[in-house]
C-alpha cells in the first residue's frame, strides 16, 4: 500500500452515484428479472470507465469503481453467497435503536420518510435472508468482472493505486443450518475470503467495509460498555480469521456511523473503540473525522500509538452535508493528524460513501460530491506545502 512519502495522497470510501440508466438496468435485472446480459455488461463497463475518469480529474490518487455494479455496500453479497434463501420475516438486519432515535424521534420519522421517497433500484430494506444450507462463495465471475472493469477503466488515467470495496464477513442473514453461531460466522468468513484474495491477487487493494463496527457502539445505549466492547472484540476475531492469507498491507478497513444525516449526539467517540480497532490485521484504517461531532478526534492519536507500518485514512469530507468543506480547513485537519502520527502515515479520505444504496436521488447530489473531491485534493496540496515546506 502506497504511503504519503513525498506528498499527501487522497482517496475516498467507495460508493458514488450510479447513472440513471445504470439504476434502471439494475432494477430490470434484480427486480424484474428481464435484462440482456451483453447490454447490461456494456453499460456497467461504461459507468465504471466514466466514474474512474472523473475521480482522477478531481485529483483523487487512490480510486475505485464507484461500486457501480453493486445494489448497496453489503446487499451485493446476496448474489455472491450460496446457502441462503428469503425468509425469516421482519426487517433485514438489526433494528436501529440509538440514543439519537430515542432523543429525536420526530426528526427520524421525517428523515425515514424522506429516504423512502428516494427511489431505490432494488427494494430497501431488502427482504431478510436465512441460511438453510452450507455457505459457499458463488461470486467468482462477478468479482472477476469487477476487477476487469476497473482495470480497463484505469488505462490512460493518472492514479497511484486502486482498490475494490468488499463487505465484511458479518453474516447477511440468520442461521438455520449450522450448529452454532460461531460455525456459521466462520463459514461466511471462509466464503468471503475468496473475494478478498481474488482482489489482492489482481494487484488491487481490498477495502473491507463494516459501518457496524462503529455504529453498534452507538446503538442501544442501555447496553453496558463492557458488553459492547465484547461484541466488537468478537468481530475483530472474525475479521482476522477471514483475512488469513491476505497480506495486511493490501487491506484497508473502513468503519463509520452509517448514512445518518441527523444530530449525531450519541455517536460513540473514537477513543472508546480505537484500541479494539487497532487489533485488526489490516494496513490502513478509514473512519469519520469531517463531521463536527468528530473533527476534534485527531487528539486521540496524541495518547494512542499508531502501530508501526499502519496508515490512517481519516475522512476530511462528509457524506452527511451538502456543504463543501473548505480546502484550508481540510489542510488544517490533515496537518493535525500528520504532526501526531507522521505525514507518511496519513492519506486524506472521506467519512463514508456517497451512494451506499443504489437510488435515483442520493442524499448528496453528484455535482456536490465532485466539488467535495476537488476540495479534498486542494486541501491535500495545501497540507503538502506546509508539511514538506515547499
Amino acid at each position: 500500500m502506497k504511503r504519503s512519502t513525498d506528498r499527501i495522497l487522497t482517496t475516498h470510501v467507495g460508493s458514488l452515484a450510479r447513472p440513471h440508466d445504470m439504476l434502471e438496468a439494475m432494477h430490470a435485472r434484480f427486480v424484474e428479472g428481464r435484462y440482456d446480459q451483453r447490454r447490461y455488461d456494456e453499460r456497467l463497463r461504461g459507468a465504471v470507465r466514466d466514474v474512474v475518469r472523473r475521480q482522477a480529474e478531481t485529483g483523487i490518487d487512490v480510486l475505485n469503481d464507484g461500486e457501480m455494479g453493486k445494489t448497496s455496500f453489503a446487499g451485493y453479497v446476496r448474489q455472491r453467497l450460496g446457502g441462503f434463501e428469503p425468509g425469516g420475516g421482519g426487517e433485514a438486519g438489526p433494528t436501529r435503536r440509538t440514543g439519537d432515535v430515542a432523543a429525536f424521534p420526530e426528526y427520524y420519522e421525517m428523515y425515514e420518510g424522506q429516504r423512502e421517497a428516494r427511489g431505490y433500484a432494488v427494494p430497501f430494506p431488502e427482504p431478510p435472508l436465512v441460511c438453510t444450507g452450507p455457505v459457499t462463495y458463488t461470486g467468482r465471475e462477478a468479482v472477476q468482472a469487477d476487477i476487469a472493469n476497473v482495470k480497463a477503466a484505469l488505462q490512460g488515467v493518472r492514479y497511484e493505486e486502486a482498490f475494490l470495496p468488499a463487505a465484511s464477513p458479518r453474516p447477511p442473514g440468520k442461521n438455520r443450518y449450522y450448529g452454532s453461531e460461531e460455525e456459521f460466522e466462520q463459514a461466511c468468513a471462509d466464503a468471503l475470503r475468496e473475494e478478498y484474495l481474488a482482489i489482492v491477487a489482481a494487484g488491487l487493494l481490498v477495502q473491507v467495509d463494516d459501518p457496524s463496527f462503529a455504529t453498534r457502539w452507538s446503538q442501544d445505549t442501555s447496553v453496558p460498555m463492557e458488553e459492547r466492547r465484547k461484541v466488537a472484540e468478537q468481530f475483530v476475531d472474525l475479521m482476522n480469521y477471514a483475512l488469513k492469507g491476505v497480506p495486511a498491507d493490501r487491506v484497508r478497513f473502513h468503519t463509520c456511523y452509517s448514512i445518518n444525516m441527523g444530530p449525531r449526539v450519541y455517536d460513540a467517540p473514537l477513543r472508546d473503540f480505537v484500541d479494539v480497532m487497532l487489533r485488526l490485521d489490516v494496513g490502513a484504517f478509514s473512519y469519520e473525522v469531517a463531521n463536527p461531532r468528530h473533527a476534534h478526534e485527531w487528539r486521540v492519536w496524541q495518547d494512542v500509538k499508531l502501530p508501526d507500518g499502519k496508515l490512517l485514512i481519516p475522512g476530511f469530507i462528509s457524506h452527511t452535508t451538502a456543504m463543501v468543506e473548505h480546502p484550508e480547513w481540510i489542510a488544517d485537519q490533515i496537518v493535525h493528524h500528520a504532526e501526531v502520527v507522521g505525514r507518511e502515515n496519513v492519506i486524506a479520505g472521506a467519512d463514508c460513501g456517497f451512494s451506499s444504496i443504489a437510488c435515483f436521488q442520493p442524499e448528496i447530489h453528484w455535482k456536490i460530491v465532485w466539488a467535495k473531491f476537488e476540495a479534498l485534493s486542494e486541501g491535500a496540496r495545501l497540507a503538502t506545502r506546509r508539511l514538506w515546506r515547499r
